[in-house]
């Protein structure tokens, strides 16, 4: 029996003396662009069709990637019944700034959009809304006086036909490129809210992944339900300019969606999958306060 095992053994060592001097051949998986998403969060790769089956959001970690202004009225909206309005308003240079045209056009061919905020009217849940999106594949959602005046005319549209509203964030902030013009326009989105709110209409906002800088700084915390989006970074400044500013480390989770739930920037963290259905009942909640 020893010797059985003894030369078992010899025989396996011989054989990894033969594979170590043996190049192995490998031949490389040709797999085409497009099949997989790594994901952001925690790396894994994911096939396309399941990402878009589970709504742009990893199946894994459940980390939610960033959607554009299509998809957002496609998982939000009943179908076929979104109608934009204001879509000839778009961003020109008012301040000639150096190579701003070009980025515009950039931002153009990225998102498939002619400015970074969609609006427009339809129904969720067969309830009509004024709803509008900000894309953040158009120069980051920045805040120029074109995506200023559309937000500012939905706000308008609501309060005119009596209307819940509801808006998605997504965005840098303020377009450095329009300079004061651009700051102006939180002053002016936040007035007209002022103006819907003493008609008692109701105004949702949703914080998506990021919103920051002059939006949040404005109409996007101006909601009287303010709803963060699973996944999202929410704040003014960055966090490595805060750190420097104040001297300080900044605590755990910093401008996280959970982070701003706990110190009551935000009322609810919602997931994607959960967004429509949330929406739509406080919509009908607040419908049914009214008449009461």
């Amino acid at each position: 029996m020893k010797n059985l095992l003894d030369e078992r053994k010899a025989r396996l060592t011989k054989f990894q003396e033969i594979i170590k001097k043996r190049p192995i051949e490998t031949k490389p998986v040709d797999i085409p662009d497009g099949v997989f998403t790594q994901c952001e969060q925690c790396n894994s790769a994911i096939y396309n069709k399941d990402l878009e089956g589970n709504l742009e959001v990893c199946p894994y970690c459940g980390y939610h990637f960033r959607i554009n202004a299509q998809k957002r009225i496609l998982f939000t909206l009943d179908e076929n019944t979104f109608t934009e309005i204001n879509s000839r308003i778009t961003s020109k240079n008012p301040l000639d700034m150096p190579d701003y045209l070009d980025k515009l056009e950039k931002g153009k061919r990225m998102s498939k959009m002619d400015e970074a905020f969609v609006s427009g009217y339809g129904k969720i849940d067969g309830t009509k809304v004024a709803f509008g999106v900000l894309d953040s594949f158009f120069m980051m959602g920045s805040m120029g006086s074109a995506v200023g005046e559309k937000i500012t005319r939905l706000i308008e549209y609501a309060a005119e036909k009596n209307l819940p509203l509801v808006i998605f964030s997504a965005s840098g902030g303020a377009r450095m490129q329009e300079g004061i013009l651009s700051l102006m326009q939180m002053a002016k989105t936040s007035a007209a809210l002022n103006r819907l709110d003493k008609k008692g209409l109701l105004f949702i906002s949703v914080m998506t992944n990021p919103t920051t800088g002059g939006v949040a700084a404005s109409f996007a915390s101006l909601g009287d339900i303010n709803i963060a989006e699973r996944s999202s970074l929410i704040g003014f400044a960055g966090a490595r300019v805060i750190k420097q500013t104040i001297g300080q480390d900044l605590p755990s989770g910093f401008q996280t969606d959970l982070f701003q739930l706990s110190k009551g920037q935000v009322d609810l963290v919602v997931l994607r999958k959960q967004m429509k259905s949330t929406i739509s009942s406080l919509i009908k909640f607040h419908q049914k306060e009214k008449k009461s």
